[in-house]
């Protein structure tokens, strides 16, 4: 393995030299430069980043936490897409920590990019508590950005959605589509998202002087694997519904599928809507019924706020009602 030792006793310098030369913090004769960069370039010397991110406490990076659960769909693929993007723009690179399946996973995550000397770091969270993520910016002066989720000290560091309020509208849309029996899909429990958007269907219900029915609501995983069981368990059930209405795209799909095996038309018997405006529903047949998630702008705004050298406003995003094929009028 080629060291610095190689590259300096071919340059005819010190290794100290070299040090300088690659740091770039101390002046170096450009005569000796060319030397050196011409040694590395024929040994094919690649300095340790690692300990020069330690010894100049920065880097040109930027750090995402997100767990490995979250990773297989498209509205995740196309997050990471926007971090990468955007941190590209800023002339960094995006280091993804794997924050796996626990609290003390995520922490680990963020902990190493920590040390890693990352100059800011995102986290797309699923275990942390608000409490503890308060609790993490407070204990850390590298910028932390939390994405999804409205802390309460650190408001100004954290990009999120209203979840609820998104639900309702969609909800909203749906009553006034004459659907009265409206079946939800949810999202896996423990899920702050799914939570609120089944909050926001239950609130959507009562204020429209309609008791929530449990025998309606269907446990999913966000998968489209666990849309179709769920719609399967719905059907099973064998209760009235005119609509459905998943926690997300990819298990409003698979819940298509059991509708179209049960033998029922999409929306002339059943009206199916979803969230997240993911590319699948736009292109399924019929067109997904959804709510659009602005995560381009969320991350841009993630990003932006994390290399700023000021402290951003806080701003809560809105979701988008996008009405297609899938949902029509209740007979």
């Amino acid at each position: 393995m080629v060291t610095i030792l190689d590259v300096a006793k071919l340059a005819g310098v010190s290794k100290a030299t070299v040090s300088r030369a690659l740091n770039g913090k101390v002046f170096v004769r450009e005569e000796v430069k060319e030397r050196i960069f011409q040694a590395i370039e024929q040994t094919g010397y690649r300095p340790n980043q690692l300990a020069r991110n330690l010894a100049n406490k920065k880097t040109n990076s930027i750090g995402l936490v997100i767990t490995n659960g979250l990773y297989n769909g498209p509205f995740f693929s196309s997050m990471i897409y926007q971090a990468a993007t955007q941190s590209e723009s800023h002339r960094r690179q995006l280091v993804l920590a794997d924050g796996k399946h626990s609290a003390q996973d995520e922490r680990d995550a963020i902990h190493l990019l920590l040390s890693l000397r990352c100059e800011a770091i995102l986290i797309y969270p699923k275990y942390l508590t608000v409490d503890e993520l308060d609790a993490l910016i407070s204990q850390n002066e590298t910028p932390i950005v939390v994405i999804n989720r409205a802390l309460n000290r650190h408001r100004n560091q954290s990009v999120f959605i209203d979840h609820q309020q998104s639900s309702a509208m969609m909800m909203n849309y749906l009553l006034g589509l004459g659907h009265r029996r409206i079946a939800f899909v949810a999202g896996a429990g423990g899920s702050p998202t799914g939570e609120s958007r089944l909050r926001g269907y239950y609130a959507a219900l009562r204020q429209a002087g309609i008791e929530p029915q449990a025998e309606l609501v269907v446990q999913g995983s966000w998968s489209t694997d666990s849309g179709y069981d769920a719609g399967r368990a719905l059907l099973a059930r064998n209760v009235a519904f005119t609509c459905v209405l998943a926690a997300n795209d990819d298990m409003a799909i698979g819940v298509a599928k059991a509708l179209h095996e049960a033998g029922l038309r999409i929306p002339q018997e059943v009206s199916l809507a979803g969230f997240d405006d993911s590319v699948i529903g736009k292109y399924y047949n019929p067109s997904l019924t959804t709510v659009h998630v602005p995560i381009d702008e969320m991350i841009h705004h993630a990003v932006d706020s994390a290399l700023a050298a000021q402290p951003q406003a806080p701003r809560t995003f809105q979701g988008e009602l996008v009405c297609r094929e899938s949902t029509a009028p209740h007979a």
